[in-house]
């Protein structure tokens, strides 16, 4: 280990470090004693290692948090975590991200660093970042609309969109927000539709696709989420209610046996009590649209 010179400040060291992840960058370093040399020498021995233009205090594998920290101390002035990466730190589950996102003014040219996914952007200010988590993000409304415009996939996007809201990562008012200032991207026309969807109550994309169906079926605009009282004066809560029907829409979750059973339980109540209940799985609303589509008509057709 090389020895500390008289004018190195381990302490004030530490205590940078403790507040980034034990990342700091050079001119962190220079400020407590560390010059370029001393930089060098605790690499070359493998007590630290380099990461960009940052340096990661231990010489194992850096944590996502501290690739997050070296991308942010690396890049070329403003930076900030953004897309699935602050998504994730915000709380979103099931979009995770592959690399570290991180976005930067257009033009910036940042240093490449492994695991790390530079995103340059002409709409990008201090306004935007936030310090939630010590590293600097973007808000929640930005980082769940970079995440949908950047993801291929439009159902994806879509889902990653309702999945945000659903578990209450953002509000869809930030969303809509973000969305009026975000200009022309990618899925943009799909992503506020699907915003006016879930607005209107839809809590899973299944039941968004579910009622696209059903408009194309030519069924009138259902209540979302109404509620019933079944045989034993129950209260419940059902997916999608045209009035003389209802609908529940099942996930994949539904089809585990002891789902499956609380579903048709509650079902058989409801049938019980005098409602007329339809069922449709997400994979039915998914691969078999027409069949989906020609049920509804005729129970618009029955039903009236």
């Amino acid at each position: 280990m090389p020895k500390h010179s008289a004018r190195q400040n381990p302490a004030g060291l530490a205590d940078i470090a403790e507040t980034q992840d034990m990342v700091v960058s050079r001119p962190q370093l220079a400020s407590v004693g560390y010059d370029n040399d001393a930089a060098r020498r605790r690499v070359m021995s493998g007590e630290w290692q380099q990461v960009g233009n940052a340096f990661v205090l231990h010489s194992g594998i850096p944590s996502g948090h501290q690739l997050q920290w070296a991308a942010i101390l690396t890049a070329p002035g403003l930076a900030a975590v953004t897309a699935r990466t602050a998504a994730a730190r915000y709380g979103l589950r099931g979009f995770e991200p592959v690399a570290v996102d991180v976005l930067v003014k257009r033009g910036g040219s940042p240093h490449r660093i492994d695991g790390v996914h530079w995103h340059e952007s002409r709409r990008f200010s201090t306004r935007d970042v936030v310090l939630s988590f010590r590293v600097p993000m973007v808000s929640r409304g930005r980082a769940v609309i970079d995440a949908a415009a950047w993801t291929p996939k439009p159902r994806v996007a879509c889902a990653l969109m309702a999945a945000s809201v659903q578990q209450q990562v953002v509000p869809v008012s930030a969303l809509r927000q973000e969305l009026a200032v975000a200009g022309a991207i990618r899925h943009g026309r799909i992503l506020r539709s699907i915003l006016a969807d879930i607005e209107g109550g839809a809590d899973s994309l299944s039941e968004i696709d579910f009622v696209v169906l059903a408009r194309k079926a030519g069924l009138p605009p259902p209540i979302r989420q109404s509620i019933r009282y079944d045989s034993a004066g129950r209260r419940r809560y059902l997916d999608v209610d045209f009035g003389t029907f209802v609908v529940e829409v099942d996930g994949g979750v539904h089809l585990h046996a002891p789902n499956y059973w609380a579903d048709a339980r509650r079902q058989n109540e409801l049938v019980l009590g005098g409602d007329r209940v339809l069922r449709f799985s997400s994979y039915a609303i998914r691969a078999e649209e027409d069949v989906v589509i020609a049920q509804l008509r005729r129970a618009h057709q029955v039903f009236g």
